[in-house]
């Protein structure tokens, strides 16, 4: 792991060159509650990528793995967190990237998009899909279950799942909650419209969470859903068949 300082937060992350030595840079955005290791590199991203050529980096979001923890809601808007990635880009001396994140990642990609679109060569957004714009339900049960003193208590069954994803990860469920509730900000459909990188929006066919990746994917210009036939939030993103459908959309789109 290497680190990087940005608004005010050391930042880990890991850069893979390929076998070749050289390739288009991927820069991988996780998820809540994750890290780039559970997100990333457990599940063969960063392995399929660096096979296929790519040069692979990804980095842990401010609050989670092994970057500096903060406990102030406003910390973790979605504009802030996309400010982190562009960073870490601009530190590593890449001026244009393929762009992947998933669920929490996905929207932080999104916002980055917007506000550099000239880093942003492509998009992929995994495991969120019109909830990038209508919402993706009630979030305050989980914020109350990372709190909850004794796990056994926690009755909310998306809370008790969280829950256990953090105990399971050992995060700092503290900063996860401020999190949960800071990195709510939705995109407006003018917004999400006007993200004109060629965009793959993958989500699974049981994820109850993301929201229609087709219905995301038609507000977009340059845009397409992909469904990953009967995965659900937790298993899609190291499913093989999303792997390969991204290592086709790379083909597609190269830098």
């Amino acid at each position: 792991m290497q680190f990087f300082h940005h608004d005010g937060f050391d930042l880990a992350f890991l850069d893979r060159a390929p076998s070749s030595g050289s390739g288009d840079p991927v820069l991988m955005i996780h998820g809540f509650s994750s890290s780039h290791y559970v997100n990333w590199v457990a599940p063969g991203w960063f392995k399929t990528l660096n096979d296929a050529g790519y040069r692979t980096i990804a980095l842990d979001n401010r609050g989670h793995g092994q970057s500096t923890k903060a406990y102030e809601e406003a910390d973790y808007a979605p504009a802030r967190m996309a400010s982190d990635a562009a960073a870490l880009l601009d530190h590593l001396g890449i001026e244009r990237a393929h762009v992947m994140g998933y669920s929490m990642g996905a929207r932080i990609s999104a916002f980055m998009a917007l506000s550099d679109p000239d880093k942003v060569a492509t998009l992929v957004l995994g495991g969120l899909g019109i909830g990038m714009v209508d919402g993706v339900g009630d979030w305050d049960p989980i914020a109350e279950a990372l709190l909850a003193p004794d796990a056994a208590s926690i009755t909310h069954p998306r809370g008790k799942m969280f829950r256990a994803f953090a105990d399971q990860t050992r995060s700092d469920r503290q900063a996860l909650a401020a999190c949960i509730i800071g990195s709510r900000t939705l995109l407006s459909e003018g917004e999400v419209a006007r993200i004109c990188q060629p965009t793959l929006v993958a989500v699974g066919t049981a994820d109850d969470i993301a929201g229609s990746p087709d219905e995301l994917a038609a507000l977009m210009p340059n845009a397409e859903a992909f469904s990953i036939q009967g995965r659900d939030h937790m298993l899609s993103v190291g499913d093989r068949t999303f792997k390969k459908r991204v290592l086709d959309f790379y083909a597609e789109n190269p830098l």
